[in-house]
């Protein structure tokens, strides 16, 4: 407090000598050449002195580019204040402002002006302040002197604030994705692995809106945690379309895979792409390549099932369903065929039995001539010839007719 006071007393001094034998309002910037980091804070001092009987009915402050051609960013008749620039002085002595944030089209130079008349205001002979507006930056050494960064290897990450002349005697704060991991104005990264992979930015510890632009650290390493999968399943019914996929995490990716068949005594190369779709079962195995390495994934082991234990339930219920069918139908014709040899051998014993029935018995009596005429038997006696005679139903009844006549 003490000093400030010193500093203000001598501030005043000079103004008030100026305004005594000058009989003006006099201003003094007490710092011409600012510098401030986009995204903190930044206050541009500046005192005046008015003697008696002047008194100061207005002030500005101008962002100036040339003599009093510039934007107006604050004036005392201003309803409501800006959003970023704060003028944190008096009517007095102080005309101090304020900039919060600062952004990158701030730098420039500002000047003051007043008035002891509202309808003119003047600028003093001052040329004000000059901002200078400037961003944190973040340098990255390689100790191993890798062009790319390799898993195990070392970085070093610098943080500069252009404003202290790289004396980094700012306080920093670092930050990974966002989340805080450490203070200081070097961040020391050591056997570095995957994990270490992501966006890195520094800050002002006063101002954390006061940041750098993020530096992306980039881990390379070989195949890892390289793993088959199989689709749909090791087991499968022969016939059935199998897929092998080989996955493994890299960086950079995976530039070659290579699938083997492994049997007793070698292993054959089968295959060149993430997806393999094999013929037969058996051993696989793949193998994931970068720049940096190779992995061989696990053997799986894939079965397929013989043809005659994997047909399907529908097949083999169809194919019971017409043995059943055929069988039936042999059984049938076999049946019908009995059946129809019986009928023709009925329809033969009634047509016979017909037959017996429709039968008459004719009796002839063979007569010897010569006893016919003479009227005596022959001695040898009558000889009786029996012979059967067959008639149809129409000659019985033409014969009926015939013996009626």
């Amino acid at each position: 407090m003490r000093i400030e006071k010193r500093n203000l007393t001598w501030t005043l001094i000079p103004l008030f000598l100026a305004g005594v034998f000058c009989n003006t309002c006099t201003v003094i910037y007490q710092q011409q050449r600012i510098c401030a980091v986009k995204g903190s804070s930044v206050i541009i001092p500046c005192s005046f002195y008015c003697p008696e009987p002047l008194r100061v009915k207005g002030f500005r402050w101008v962002h100036a580019k040339s003599h009093l051609k510039g934007t107006l960013i604050y004036g005392s008749n201003f309803k409501t204040a800006p959003k970023r620039f704060h003028y944190i002085g008096d009517n007095r002595q102080n005309c101090s402002l304020k900039i919060h944030p600062v952004e990158r089209n701030d730098a420039g130079k500002y000047t003051f002006m007043f008035t002891t008349n509202p309808k003119e205001f003047k600028r003093t002979r001052q040329v004000g302040s000059t901002l200078k507006v400037v961003d944190l930056k973040v340098s990255v050494t390689n100790p191993d002197g890798h062009r790319a960064t390799q898993e195990g290897d070392s970085l070093n990450l610098t943080c500069t604030n252009s404003c202290d002349g790289g004396n980094l005697s700012s306080a920093f704060t670092w930050f990974k994705n966002g989340e805080h991991i450490n203070e200081g104005s070097i961040l020391y990264l050591s056997n570095m692995s995957s994990e270490n992979s992501g966006n890195y930015i520094c800050s002002l510890k006063t101002h954390t809106g006061a940041t750098s632009g993020a530096i992306y650290i980039d881990v390379e390493y070989g195949p890892k945690n390289t793993s088959v999968s199989v689709s749909p399943s090791m087991e499968v019914d022969a016939g059935t379309n199998v897929s092998l996929i080989c996955s493994s995490h890299a960086n950079p990716p995976v530039e070659n895979y290579t699938w083997f068949r492994v049997d007793a005594n070698f292993s054959k190369d089968v295959g060149h792409q993430p997806v393999f779709f094999p013929d037969d079962g058996g051993k696989y195995l793949c193998c994931a390549t970068n720049k940096h390495g190779s992995q061989n994934s696990s053997v799986v082991v894939l079965k397929i099932k013989a043809y005659w234990t994997t047909l399907p339930r529908d097949v083999l219920i169809i194919t019971a369903i017409a043995v059943l069918l055929i069988v039936i139908a042999l059984i049938a014709i076999r049946r019908f065929h009995k059946a129809s040899t019986w009928t023709t051998e009925t329809g033969c014993e009634e047509e016979i039995q017909d037959c017996m029935e429709n039968t008459d018995y004719v009796n002839w009596l063979s007569c010897d001539t010569n006893q016919s005429q003479e009227g005596h038997p022959s001695e040898g006696g009558a000889e009786v010839i029996y012979t059967t005679v067959y008639f149809s139903h129409r000659n019985t009844e033409q014969q009926m007719d015939f013996h009626t006549e």
